[in-house]
C-alpha cells in the first residue's frame, strides 16, 4: 500500500463529482478530510458516507468565506497538509456572446476560487513539513477548445499560477501541481450534454458522442481515475513532483 505524506486535507468543491470522489478515497486512506462548497446539502450528503469527511460551506470566489473557512478547518483537523482545489463551473458561448457577467463569473469560479484556495490552504501549512497543493485544472488549461473561451482562460491560469508556485517553494517540502483531466464523467458534463441536445437538436447519444470522440481512447475519464492521481501525488515519495500539469486524458493532446 503506498504511503501518503499527508493526514489532513481540504477539498473545495466536495459535494459532488470528482471531489466528493477524491474526499472518499483519501478518508478511506485514513486522512481527515474537510470538504467545502456553497451549499451544505450535498457536503452532508457526501460527508455521511465516511466518518472521516466533515463538511464546511464556503465560496471560492469569497475572500473573506475562504479566509474563515481555513480557520475553521485548521481547527477542526488541527493542521492542514493537503489542499485540493477542484471547485469549478462552465458555462459555453461563442466569445462574441460571451457577456463580462459570464466571463467574470467563469474566472471567479476557476481562477480566483483557485488562488484564493492555495493562498489560504498555504498560509495554514508547516512548510517545514511534507505538504501538498493540488488543482484539479481541465486539458482546457492545456489547449484551446471552442465555445469555452472563458472557460479555458481560466483553466490555463490554473496551470500558471500552479507552476509559479511551484517554483517559489521548490525549497521547501510542498510541491504544487495540476491535473488536467478530459471531460470527465460527472454531473457537470451531464449539464454539458443536455445543453448541446438543447441548443442543437443532437440525439442524447449523439451529444455523448461528440464529446467522447475528443479522448483517443472513445471515452469519458471516470473521477476514481482522478482521484487515484490525487493519491499517487499524495505518496511520500512523490515529493520531487512539482510544478507539473498532469493530463489525465486518454492521449488528448
Amino acid at each position: 500500500m503506498t504511503k501518503l505524506a499527508i493526514r489532513r486535507a481540504v477539498v473545495t468543491g466536495g459535494g459532488s463529482g470528482v471531489g466528493a470522489v477524491i474526499a472518499q478515497k483519501l478518508a478511506a486512506a485514513g486522512v481527515q478530510v474537510v470538504i467545502t462548497g456553497r451549499r451544505m446539502e450535498p457536503l452532508q450528503e457526501t460527508a455521511s458516507l465516511h466518518p472521516n469527511i466533515a463538511p464546511l460551506q464556503a465560496d471560492v470566489s469569497d475572500e473573506n468565506s475562504m479566509v474563515a473557512m481555513f480557520a475553521a478547518a485548521r481547527k477542526l483537523l488541527s493542521g492542514i497538509d493537503l489542499v485540493i482545489a477542484n471547485a469549478g463551473m462552465a458555462q459555453s458561448a461563442p466569445v462574441a456572446k460571451t457577456g463580462l457577467d459570464l466571463w467574470h463569473d467563469t474566472l471567479a469560479v476557476n481562477l480566483t476560487g483557485a488562488f484564493l484556495t492555495f493562498r489560504e490552504g498555504l498560509a495554514a501549512m508547516d512548510r517545514t513539513a511534507p505538504g501538498r497543493l493540488i488543482a484539479i485544472a481541465s486539458t482546457a488549461g492545456l489547449k484551446g477548445y471552442p465555445y469555452v473561451a472563458a472557460y479555458c482562460a481560466a483553466k490555463h491560469g490554473v496551470v500558471g499560477l500552479v507552476r509559479a508556485m511551484a517554483v517559489e517553494l521548490a525549497k521547501t517540502p510542498v510541491t504544487v501541481n495540476a491535473i488536467c483531466p478530459g471531460f470527465t464523467e460527472t454531473p457537470m458534463l451531464a449539464q454539458s450534454i443536455e445543453n448541446i441536445v438543447a441548443k442543437t437538436g443532437m440525439s442524447h447519444d449523439a451529444a455523448r458522442a461528440s464529446l467522447s470522440a475528443a479522448n483517443p481512447q472513445g471515452r469519458f475519464i471516470q473521477p476514481a481515475e482522478i482521484a487515484d492521481t490525487v493519491m499517487w501525488l499524495c505518496a511520500e515519495n512523490a515529493g520531487s513532483v512539482t510544478g507539473q500539469a498532469i493530463s489525465v486524458s486518454g492521449g488528448e493532446i
